[in-house]
C-alpha cells in the first residue's frame, strides 16, 4: 500500500525524456547572476536584437491600451493584422495569399508547437539540420514524432539538399523543416535550392514547413518566400528579429487551405488568442517610416557582422561561411578546445563574454563550435573582441 505520509515524488510524462535544455537561457542566466555581483559581461550569447521595439510600435501600443483594446481577438488573429500580413507578402514577394490562411500566434514558438500538434502522428519522423534550432526537435518529440538531424556542413551551405535527405530518409518520414535564414549558422536558401527540396517532398509524399523567422535580415539583398513553390507548404514567421519585438511574443504562420479549419479549432484550444495589444502595435510594423527603422538596422547589423567575422578569423576560429542573413556567427574552435561547454564557462567566468556552445544546436560536430550573436552595439563587439584576444593569447582554453 501507498504511505501517504510519505508519498512519492512526482514524476514527469515519459516524453519528456531526453529533452535537452536550452543552453542558451542557461548562459544567460549565469551571465545575468554574474553581473548582479558587480562582473561587466558582454552578451554574445542570446537571439535577441538589443534595439529596443521601434516608437512607432510603442506608440501603436500605448493607443491600444488607451482606446482599451485589451480583450481576445479571435483566435486566428486581429483581422486587420491579418490583412496586413497578407499585403506584407503581396509587397515584398508578389504573392496574393488570402488571409485567412494566416494565423497570428503568441510567438513563432506558438506556431511550430501548434503545427507539430497539427500535422505529427505518433512514430512519424522529420528531417531537420544538425546544427539547427534546439527546440524544433522537442516541439517534433511533444508530438510522439522522431526529429532525424542530417549532419550538414560549409560544403552544404549548413543547409539540407535533395541529396542529404534522401541518405537519411527512413519509412516513417513525414516532414521536411527548414530554416532560411537559419540559427546557428546564418546561412539562406536561395529559390532553386528551395525548389529541388519542394520536388523532393512531393514525391515522397511529405510535408514542407520553412522557418522565415529571420527574413529581412539578410545580407544577400532579399531571400525567397518559400510560399512561392506552392500551395502546400507550411511557413512560420515572427515579428521578433527583423521587426524587433521580441517580449510582445508575436508570430505568425501560413497553411495550406485544407489545414485552415483544424489550425483555427487547434488555436482556440492551445492558446485562444495572441495578445491584443501587442497584435494592435504590430499593425505598424508595416508602415514606410517603421520600416526605414528596421532597414537602418539591418545595416548596422552588417557592419556588426563584418567586424566580428573578421576579427574571429583573425584569431584564429574557423568562420567558413559568414552570415548570410540572421545575427549569428558559427565558430569552430578547434585551435582552442574539443569541449564547447568548457570553452564558452571559461570564457563566461574568467573574461566576461557570454557565447553559447555548438552543443545547443545539435550533436554533429557540436563541441567543436560556438555560436556568437551580433546583437550587441559595435564598443560592445570592440571590447569583446579584446577579452577573446586576451584568453587567446594566455591560452586559456588549453588543458
Amino acid at each position: 500500500m501507498p504511505d501517504s505520509r510519505h508519498p512519492a515524488p512526482l514524476q514527469a510524462a515519459d516524453r519528456l525524456i531526453g529533452f535537452n535544455p536550452f543552453r542558451v537561457m542557461t548562459v544567460l542566466e549565469r551571465a545575468k547572476a554574474l553581473e548582479r555581483q558587480g562582473r561587466s559581461i558582454i552578451h554574445l550569447e542570446v537571439g535577441e536584437p538589443d534595439f529596443v521595439t521601434a516608437e512607432p510600435i510603442v506608440e501603436a501600443g500605448r493607443a491600444a491600451l488607451a482606446s482599451g483594446h485589451t480583450a481576445y481577438t479571435p483566435a486566428a488573429g486581429l483581422p486587420q493584422l491579418r490583412e496586413a500580413i497578407a499585403g506584407h507578402y503581396l509587397a515584398q514577394h508578389g504573392l496574393d495569399i488570402p488571409e485567412h490562411r494566416i494565423f497570428v500566434t503568441p510567438g513563432a514558438s506558438g506556431a511550430l508547437s501548434l503545427l507539430a500538434q497539427m500535422l505529427l502522428n505518433p512514430g512519424d519522423a522529420v528531417l531537420m539540420t544538425d546544427p539547427g534550432y534546439p527546440c524544433n526537435r522537442n516541439y517534433v518529440r511533444l508530438a510522439g514524432a522522431e526529429p532525424i538531424l542530417v549532419p550538414v556542413t560549409a560544403r552544404d551551405n549548413y543547409q539540407l539538399t535533395p541529396d542529404l535527405l534522401t541518405q537519411h530518409a527512413t519509412a516513417s518520414c513525414r516532414s521536411v523543416w527548414l530554416a532560411s535564414p537559419s540559427n546557428p549558422t546564418g546561412t539562406v536558401l536561395d529559390l532553386p535550392a528551395l525548389q529541388g527540396i519542394h520536388a523532393w517532398c512531393r514525391s515522397r509524399g511529405c510535408h514542407l514547413l520553412v522557418d522565415e523567422i529571420y527574413h529581412g535580415l539578410d545580407y544577400v539583398g532579399g531571400l525567397p518566400s518559400a510560399l512561392q513553390l506552392g500551395d502546400d507548404v507550411l511557413v512560420v514567421n515572427s515579428f521578433s528579429k527583423y521587426f524587433g519585438m521580441t517580449g510582445w511574443r508575436l508570430g505568425w504562420f501560413v497553411v495550406p487551405e485544407s489545414l485552415v479549419g483544424v489550425s483555427n479549432i487547434l488555436a482556440q484550444n492551445l492558446f485562444i488568442a495572441a495578445s491584443s495589444v501587442a497584435q494592435y502595435a504590430a499593425l505598424r510594423a508595416f508602415d514606410g517610416d517603421t520600416r526605414d527603422i528596421f532597414e537602418a538596422r539591418r545595416r548596422e547589423f552588417a557592419a556588426r557582422r563584418d567586424y566580428l567575422t573578421r576579427v574571429l578569423r583573425e584569431l584564429g576560429f574557423v568562420v567558413p561561411v559568414s552570415a548570410q542573413g540572421a545575427f549569428y556567427l558559427y565558430a569552430g574552435i578547434e585551435a582552442f578546445s574539443d569541449d564547447s561547454e568548457q570553452f564558452c564557462r571559461i570564457l563566461l567566468e574568467d573574461f566576461g563574454v557570454a557565447a553559447t556552445p555548438g552543443t545547443d544546436f545539435g550533436e554533429f560536430e557540436s563541441r567543436r563550435h560556438v555560436r556568437f550573436a551580433f546583437t550587441t552595439g559595435m564598443g560592445q563587439l570592440e571590447q569583446a573582441a579584446e577579452r577573446l584576444r586576451a584568453a587567446v593569447e594566455r591560452g586559456a582554453f588549453t588543458a
